[in-house]
């Protein structure tokens, strides 16, 4: 098959390019570049998806499938607008970020969906899931659910998650802050997690583009409560130092968020986001999704996060400082 990756350099990107580069495709990858190198084997096509003409170099060629990773809707607008005619299977990777805030837990692609962002450049993180939802319609116009596959991901994970939402925990076991080894965690153990390796993502997306998926699905991990997720993390870690378990309000009073970015507790989810680790995936595993024990992401991707060098910049969890001062503030009570 021939595949255009739009992103390809990036994190999933790359992920996908290098899977089907592996079961023998022949893939360029269209990108700005600036994420790092495409992998080896794929062809490179440099462009800004903000200028006019990035298409111009692609435009011209046969597609088997295009996969497209973008969140913003004039991107995907535009690719549609130069490449659709000649394009046999369009495979969107959205997220289930597009679901409307609600309690209901284990829903499936027929749950409600926010409304789409107007514009084609979202610049709020807020609008994220909105955005999503626009680029969703736009594929579905062009493509139909007959030609085009619309991939809603949960929480990726794993190797290369500079986010740090799925390496926190396994990091943070393996190199407590304090001599105790004592470790804070939010006291939610039955809120539930999902959080799908980016490698069995990427695998999935190239089968979707071989087999030509229609529709739309729900892909994500298995769903794990969250004392299931620590208790992997803790056994990946070899820790064996003791959990000390926060009052979630007591945790909001001190500033500590839920879910993720920095002074966070990762995978947290409480309010009005209570459901967002625990979306229905039966159709994608119906469609073969296959996913590798959560141990062997969480190991992967701490063994990555452990190997950066250079001043990395926190984006989820706690410092060291900032676990240290709320667990003695937190003991002292």
């Amino acid at each position: 098959m021939r595949i255009l990756v739009l992103g390809g350099t990036a994190w999933l990107g790359g992920e996908i390019v290098r899977e089907a580069l592996r079961r023998g495709h022949e893939v360029t990858a269209l990108a700005r570049g600036d994420a790092g190198s495409v992998p080896e084997g794929a062809a490179f096509v440099r462009a800004d998806r903000d200028e006019l003409g990035a298409y111009d170099e692609v435009a011209g060629a046969e597609w088997d499938a295009v996969v497209d990773v973008s969140r913003q809707p004039g991107h995907v607008r535009g690719a549609i607008a130069s490449l659709a005619e000649r394009v046999r299977h369009w495979v969107f990777v959205s997220t289930c970020s597009v679901y409307e805030p609600r309690p209901d837990l284990h829903a499936d692609e027929s749950a409600p969906i926010l409304r789409a962002y107007p514009g084609d450049l979202m610049t709020d993180p807020e609008q994220y899931g909105a955005a999503k939802v626009a680029c969703e319609e736009a594929v579905r116009a062009a493509f139909g659910d007959d030609r085009a596959f619309v991939a809603r991901a949960s929480l990726i994970g794993g190797p290369g998650d500079a986010s740090q939402r799925s390496t926190y925990w396994p990091t943070r076991f393996a190199h407590p802050s304090n001599p105790e080894g004592r470790v804070l965690v939010p006291d939610a153990p039955e809120v539930l997690t999902q959080v799908i390796d980016v490698r069995d993502l990427a695998a999935f997306l190239v089968d979707a583009a071989e087999r030509r998926h229609p529709g739309t699905a729900n892909v994500g991990g298995e769903t794990l409560t969250l004392a299931e997720h620590l208790a992997t993390a803790q056994r990946v870690a070899g820790w064996s130092g003791q959990l000390i378990a926060a009052d979630e309000d007591w945790l909001a009073e001190h500033g500590v968020d839920y879910w993720a970015g920095p002074r966070s507790l990762p995978l947290w989810l409480r309010g009005e986001h209570i459901a967002l680790g625990s979306h229905d995936t039966t159709r994608a595993e119906r469609l073969g999704l296959r996913r590798r024990p959560l141990e062997e992401t969480l190991r992967d991707g701490a063994a990555w996060e452990t190997a950066r060098t250079g001043p990395v910049e926190r984006r989820a969890g706690l410092s060291d400082d900032d676990e240290r001062a709320l667990l003695e503030e937190l003991e002292g009570l």
